[in-house]
């Protein structure tokens, strides 16, 4: 397979995302709740909440900045990386990443990257540690689903 290009993407490229985070989803066994549509709409906010890079229909990297007082500055969060069965093991994601940091390097001065792993995924797992990820220890990540979310916006 020969190398795809990768380009940071824009709103003219949201329906191939949405079809590659769909694909991510059913890889992981995840309910996909994310459109071209509203991948569009975010695109288009004053301040989009994401940015994402593509390499055709092989591969994406969806990214948003983060603020760490304890890293000592900015770094960018990849939420989604996915790579398309025929092009894995050729150093697609790798690249993607790499991409995704760039970027971020330039746009807000990112300094380091962070991202999750599922614990059934043990072949993402071994690719990022051999990239030279290592896990957090002592922290315990959570989340606020859609309704303690709005409850939260609610409290005075």
């Amino acid at each position: 397979m020969r190398d795809p290009a990768i380009r940071r993407a824009g709103p003219q490229d949201a329906e191939a995302l949405s079809k590659g985070l769909a694909r991510l989803s059913a890889d992981l066994g995840d309910d996909h709740r994310m459109d071209a549509a509203g991948l569009r709409a975010a695109f288009a906010a004053p301040e989009p909440p994401f940015r994402a890079v593509i390499a055709g229909d092989t591969g994406l990297a969806l990214y948003s900045p983060l603020f760490s007082t304890v890293a000592g500055g900015a770094g960018l969060y990849v939420s989604d990386l996915w790579v398309a069965e025929a092009a894995r093991g050729a150093g697609l994601g790798r690249r993607l990443l790499a991409a995704a940091a760039r970027d971020a390097s330039r746009r807000w001065g990112a300094i380091f990257l962070a991202l999750a792993v599922y614990d059934t995924s043990p072949r993402a797992r071994a690719f990022y540690e051999r990239l030279g990820f290592v896990p957090m220890v002592g922290e315990t990540r959570l989340k606020l689903d859609a309704a303690a979310f709005d409850s939260l916006k609610g409290t005075a």
